[in-house]
């Protein structure tokens, strides 16, 4: 069913949106400055995209026997909990539309307009992005939508005349729709603060086509009756942005995926470099000055670490920005798989560090004057009350009033006796907690706290390798922990109550100390009464709570091994289990080469963390083989293969182990191996079979990686980077004696070919030397002392690609294999030796450290 609009119900609603100007939030001034109507102030907005009312966040969370409503409540609270206040999703017109841009009245337009008044609930203003262009699949099929974008495409839409026309008519329909749960138009309602003509166009053809396309489109949004800022994207056709400059828009629109994306497992490494500044180039064309920016989708992909968020914000702010939102908030009914966008992974219960950083990173972005530079990494790893870190895996705010903090910190607060809010994961100088999910303190009166406390999260699985929702990468555990809390204002005896639905708990601290489990409580100092006449804290009630409740209960363990360790010497082994009592007993069995056999006692170190120090008289050279056993009551699981059983039982016929190597006295480190080693990144994207290969070489079971630029791009180089933290970890002790870096390589061109090898280290300083290649395989020795300070490639490559592609540390220092952590292998950048080639190809075999 649609409802089609005449031209006599298009002059009243103009007439009415002009009448409803004065309500509107925000303004764009002759400088590109968005400020606020009421006083004048420049406006900042940050938040997220968010997808349940249309395409695969919707199925996929009816799959689940999810009400959407329910779970759009549940994760709107969310975003107001974390201080959220910007909303931005593209409509996935080929689902409320038809071929002729007819607004058809479907559950995912009510849907749409269900989460709209949600969020004005919440104080979270919101992006209209009306057209997507986009089918409803990934990461299924798209399925066969009415709408025109399914008619035309992106490519068409942008050129076709009778695309423009659906368009046009799809436009003015969708804007002076009346909301059912609001009963405005979205053009009336104040929370609705601008707009944004379309996602991602990707134009082609003359570029006053172009021009004329977004004139079209804006004189559509504009003949509603809509006053409010139109905004249009610039940076996903850069060769067309002289084009969209010149349209009447009064901004543009910019998006950031600085580590690339899918990479199909997590990125290890310091990523900090690729979010150092957010580059702009068009600031020399004439029309682009003056016009307001913003940030429609932002994320560090296929990162987990708690660090990237605020020193994005930053760079933001640096670069002008008045409004950015995260691509994509998970819906926490699916956030358990991680299906919806395999590379992203944001959910406050099941990623609680990172939803906290998103937390830090509103707040910086709020805070930090705009265009102000805090200089190059890792100079501006503290900017204003501040300040991330890589080797932590930590983001940080301290100010007078609140402090965050997303994993254990040593920090302390500014000032303890003025905090109003504490937020964070882990232990701080105020709180003590053993549990891994989130808490919230926020201060209702003197004496009154209201303290929310999330249940653990457990990552057990890669969250960004191939998805499925039958593949658990989360588990959620409801346990009590202890917690101790630090506020003078509280003293070391209060009362601690529930007031969330369906929880009874009470308890009394003692030394600022008790136990504690999911849910809401208030906190009052002892002799203080009740709270009387409050419900409400800010836009959220007090007695809110929303958390999932675990989609398993078995027993799992995850572990990483070693991939070598070091001779004679003892080392220790981590893992996590999940789905076991407090009273399980959690043991290794080891055996080696030598024929030592033995069984250690994994020790506890609270949640779901394990470890055990494996004894030196298990290090001789060779290979150590281990399983780990897990006995809980009278149940017993082993893994790895989470086999059910007696291990010890004469007809236990599971014979799965992990293995970890332990080196000789003088053996060598090997860096990277062809035969082994996947998690590589290239760069351009070679991925043709005559581009990138492995092939076999002389060796027998070796494999040789061999990359060929038929013609190098714009960066003149093609290279590789490879994570190798891990297998320096197990032979820390031996670092300080290896003393050259040895690489196998060979080149197919007809002149040596000039190539670089480096290592780069977790201080993000690159350090190289130059050797040249010859069309024999060769073992090149590099001493480790001739290795010189130098830049280094940004891989993946940071997203648009007019980001800068190279980073070199500020400071130069003395090389120290301790911090390596990456390794690049790379053309020399040299064109004079390079020029007259007809394509560039190096073969490596092996890289690797040795001992004189």
């Amino acid at each position: 069913m649609f409802f089609l609009y005449g031209s006599f119900f298009f002059s009243s609603l103009v007439a009415q949106n002009k009448a409803s100007k004065n309500q509107e939030l925000v303004y764009v001034d002759q400088k590109g400055i968005m400020r606020w109507n009421k006083n004048n102030q420049e406006a900042a907005f940050f938040g997220v995209n968010y997808t349940v009312p249309f395409a695969y966040g919707y199925r996929s969370v009816k799959a689940r026997n999810v009400d959407p409503e329910k779970a759009i409540d549940q994760d709107v609270y969310h975003m107001a909990r974390l201080g959220l206040d910007a909303f931005r999703v593209h409509v996935w017109d080929t689902e409320i539309s038809d071929t002729l841009g007819n607004l058809l009245e479907n559950e995912h337009l009510r849907l749409f307009d269900y989460l709209v008044y949600k969020l004005k609930q919440r104080n979270i203003r919101v992006m209209l992005t009306p057209i997507a262009f986009w089918g409803n699949g990934y990461p299924e099929k798209d399925e066969n939508t009415p709408g025109f974008s399914r008619l035309y495409g992106k490519q068409k839409a942008l050129v076709n005349e009778y695309a423009f026309k659906a368009q046009e008519n799809y436009l003015k329909q969708f804007l002076n729709h009346i909301n059912p749960y609001t009963k405005l138009r979205y053009g009336a309602d104040p929370n609705i603060i601008a707009a944004e003509v379309n996602n991602e166009p990707q134009h082609s053809g003359p570029k006053a086509r172009t021009t004329e396309y977004v004139n079209r489109m804006v004189a559509a949004i504009r003949a509603t009756g809509w006053t409010k800022p139109i905004f249009y994207n610039i940076s996903e056709s850069p060769r067309y942005a002289d084009a969209v400059a010149k349209a009447n828009v009064d901004g543009f629109s910019f998006q950031w995926y600085p580590t690339g994306l899918v990479a199909n497992h997590t990125l290890q490494g310091n990523y900090l470099p690729h979010v150092d500044r957010y580059n702009i180039p068009f600031d020399t064309i004439p029309e682009f000055r003056n016009k307001a920016l913003m940030v429609y989708e932002f994320d560090a992909g296929d990162v987990l670490g708690s660090y990237m968020y605020p020193a994005m914000a930053k760079s933001f702010r640096e670069a002008g920005f008045q409004w950015a939102t995260q691509f994509a908030y998970d819906p926490m009914a699916t956030a358990y798989a991680n299906t919806e966008y395999q590379t992203h992974y944001l959910n406050l219960a099941y990623t609680p560090s990172k939803a906290i950083s998103l937390m830090i990173a509103a707040e910086a972005f709020h805070q930090l004057p705009l265009r102000k530079s805090y200089g190059t990494y890792p100079a501006d790893s503290v900017f204003g009350a501040f300040r991330v870190s890589y080797k932590e895996s930590l983001s940080e705010m301290n100010t007078q009033r609140a402090f965050l903090y997303t994993n254990t910190t040593h920090t302390k607060p500014v000032n303890v006796g003025k905090l109003t809010q504490v937020a964070g994961v882990g232990s701080s100088p105020v709180v003590t907690y053993s549990g891994s999910g989130s808490y919230f303190l926020d201060k209702l009166e003197k004496g009154v706290w209201r303290l929310e406390v999330m249940p653990d999260a457990v990552h057990i699985r890669d969250p960004f390798a191939k998805a499925s929702p039958n593949k658990e990468v989360t588990r959620i555990q409801w346990l009590n922990h202890s917690m101790q809390i630090r506020l003078a204002e509280l003293g070391e005896e209060f009362t601690i109550t529930s007031v969330n639905e369906g929880n009874a708990y009470k308890a009394s601290a003692k030394e600022g100390g008790f136990q504690i489990k999911p849910g809401v409580y208030l906190l009052a100092r002892k002799g203080k009464g009740p709270l009387k006449g409050k419900t409400f804290f800010g836009n959220m009630e007090i007695k809110e709570f929303a958390a999932p409740q675990p989609t398993e209960t078995k027993i799992f363990v995850a572990h990483q091994p070693l991939k070598e360790v070091s001779a004679g010497k003892p080392f220790v082994l981590y893992a996590k289990v999940v789905g076991v009592s407090r009273e399980a007993k959690i043991s290794l069995q080891l055996n080696n080469q030598a024929g030592v056999y033995k069984t250690v006692a994994m020790e506890s170190l609270g949640g779901s963390k394990y470890k055990a120090e494996i004894p030196f008289d298990l290090t001789s050279p060779g290979l150590i083989n281990y399983r780990i056993m897990v006995q809980d009551g009278t149940q017993q699981v082993t893994f790895p293969g989470g086999y059910e059983g007696d291990p010890w039982a004469w007809d236990y016929y599971q014979n799965d182990t992990w293995q970890t190597f332990v080196a000789s006295d003088k053996g060598a480190l090997s860096l990277f191996n062809a035969t082994t080693d996947r998690s590589i990144y290239v760069f351009p994207n070679l991925w043709r079979g005559d581009e990138r290969a492995l092939i076999t070489a002389e060796k027998p079971e070796q494999l040789v990686l061999k990359l060929t630029a038929k013609e190098l791009t714009a960066e003149q180089t093609m290279g590789f980077q490879h994570f190798i933290g891990d297998k320096l970890k197990g032979r820390e002790s031996e670092l300080g004696t290896f003393d050259k870096l040895v690489i196998r390589i060979r080149t197919s061109n007809a002149t040596p070919l000039p190539v670089k090898v480096g290592l780069i280290t977790s201080d993000a300083a690159g350090y190289t030397a130059r050797v040249n290649v010859s069309q024999n395989f060769q073992d090149i020795e590099i001493p480790l002392n001739t290795l010189k300070p130098d830049s280094f490639m940004l891989l993946p490559r940071p997203y648009p690609g007019f980001h800068p592609f190279r980073f070199s540390a500020a400071k130069a220092v003395a090389f120290n294999l301790k911090q390596a952590e990456k390794l690049e292998i790379s053309i020399l950048q040299d064109k004079k030796t390079t020029a007259g080639a007809q394509s560039y190809t190096f073969e490596v075999e092996a890289v690797w450290l040795e001992k004189n």
